[in-house]
């Protein structure tokens, strides 16, 4: 129990950085009715932030394919992204293609909603 009787709430950090995981550690230890978890230990809620760069272990695209990607969410057309990446529209359609296959996606729009569903890009 806290200081004031009612019960804590027990949070757990699960932080990819290790330098955000110590400052939230600090500021949230000092907040009255919360303690952190030990680890291993069940919590009622838990503080999670993943790095963005990682992306799930079964979908594989390459830096280019994520600048693509990025840029088709964006609504950009194969010609902006050629102009904006500096590369041709013949290669970006390329991209744009493998990008489809590797998120089993029917075009480009359920492409980018694939990505944002499994983490690899957010909206």
């Amino acid at each position: 129990m806290s200081a004031n009787n009612s019960p804590e709430v027990v949070l757990a950090l699960e932080i990819d950085d290790p330098a955000l995981a110590d400052r939230l550690a600090k500021l949230l230890g000092s907040v009255a009715g919360i303690r952190l978890a030990a680890p291993g230990e069940p919590a009622a809620a838990t503080v999670v932030a993943r790095d963005p760069r990682v992306m799930p272990d079964d979908i594989a695209l390459t830096q280019r394919e994520l600048d693509v990607l990025a840029l088709m969410a964006e609504g950009a057309s194969n010609k902006m992204i050629a102009r904006q990446l500096g590369i041709s529209v013949h290669t970006v359609k390329f991209h744009v293609g493998s990008l489809l296959d590797k998120l089993d996606a029917t075009g480009r729009t359920d492409a980018v909603a694939h990505a944002a569903r499994r983490g690899v890009i957010e909206l």
